[in-house]
């Protein structure tokens, strides 16, 4: 399976992930939060389409977290019950700001 990346940059950038996000599309993932990442004032994850996260993709949401933090704000929309079941059980779903 393959990641797909939609974005929106500027102050308030919204990134839709379709696909898997895991070891194989981690650094393609990176290479986006890394432009979007220093403009951005809000960030907005749509994760609808997102069927699996691994570890390598929980690493991609903290850092963004934790940058975000510093500046700004983030959230996690429409998340698949999936999904939402690996931040909780890796007590992700505790600090992150998501909505439905």
């Amino acid at each position: 399976m393959s990641l797909t990346i939609e974005k929106k940059t500027g102050a308030k950038a919204e990134i839709t992930l379709i696909g898997r996000l895991d070891t194989t599309t981690a650094p393609e993932m990176e290479a986006v939060l890394d432009t979007v990442l220093p403009e951005a004032k809000e960030l907005v994850l749509d994760l609808e389409k997102l069927e699996y996260i691994s570890s390598a993709g929980l690493r991609l949401i903290l850092k963004a977290q934790k940058a975000m933090d510093q500046k700004g704000t983030m959230k996690l929309i429409h998340v698949p019950a999936p999904v939402m079941e690996v931040f909780t059980i890796t007590g992700f779903a505790d600090f992150l700001t998501i909505e439905s």
